[in-house]
């Protein structure tokens, strides 16, 4: 089920420097979230496993079924929209999982992808949003009146932004230092750019739901693209700061402002 990954010299390069202890395994399947009994597989490559769990109280009462799974005592590795390269520090030392749709993926993009990866277990920012949110979660949800698939995905997406403050100077300096793997994070940029400009209209026009729109603007923090509001107010020194607490306060007057017919987009 899992191999262990040959990295190239740039890659191998970022990881000698930020997470050098780290594991960094193919899995030969696609995979949201991998069933126990595949994930305690690890325990061949890696010195130990410990199972994550936190407080049911931490979780509103119509959670999606995977996050009631992951704040369990199951051995729970992968989450949905963890994307094709998923990492854990559930295991020591930390695990890097690159799943089978990797083999699609073009190789610069996934060069950036294992890399981002690295930079983000050197953060020390925890695995996955639930452990970031902590019990403020029930406040997100309560805060984002679209269902609860909605505020995971949003939930989610403020995670990356949060992270995505922390890891762009580091992406930034490897123009010099990691030059392949900066041009393909400056690639994926470009990429993203064209259309954050057309969110706030695509918005408004019901062409793109607002939990879609906060996934693709909260990606676009890590490559240090200017935002369209509401997303602004997340590119900024103080939901660095303030974290969670931010992250909810934003949803509350942003949904504020859609209750009050001032669409925010």
């Amino acid at each position: 089920m899992f191999d262990s990954r040959e990295l190239s010299s740039s890659v191998a390069a970022v990881k000698d420097t930020y997470a050098p202890d780290a594991v960094v395994l193919d899995v030969e399947s696609d995979f949201e979230t991998l069933p126990p009994a595949i994930a305690e597989g690890l325990g061949i490559f890696v010195e130990g496993v410990a199972p994550a769990s936190y407080p049911a109280e931490w979780l509103p009462s119509d959670v999606p079924s995977p996050l009631t799974r992951y704040a369990s005592s199951e051995f729970t590795i992968g989450m949905p929209g963890d994307g094709t390269v998923t990492w854990t520090r559930q295991t020591t030392p930390p695990t890097i999982l690159i799943k089978q749709r990797a083999a699609g993926t073009p190789t610069q993009f996934l060069e950036f992808l294992i890399a981002e990866a690295i930079v983000q277990i050197d953060t020390g920012a925890p695995e996955h949003f639930l452990p970031f949110f902590e019990s403020a979660y029930t406040e997100l949800d309560s805060a984002i009146p679209l269902g609860s698939a909605d505020a995971y995905q949003v939930a989610a997406a403020l995670y990356d932004a949060w992270v995505g403050l922390q890891t762009r100077s580091v992406f930034k300096s490897w123009e010099g230092t990691h030059p392949e793997v900066y041009d393909a994070w400056d690639d994926a940029g470009n990429r993203l750019d064209g259309r954050l400009k057309e969110l706030p209209g695509a918005v408004a026009r019901g062409e793109t739901a607002f939990a879609d729109a906060t996934e693709y603007a909260c990606s676009a923090v890590k490559h240090d693209l200017e935002l369209p509001t509401p997303f602004t107010a997340l590119d900024t020194q103080a939901y660095l700061e303030y974290d969670a607490e931010y992250a909810v306060r934003w949803a509350r007057k942003t949904f504020e402002k859609l209750d009050e017919n001032e669409n925010p987009l």
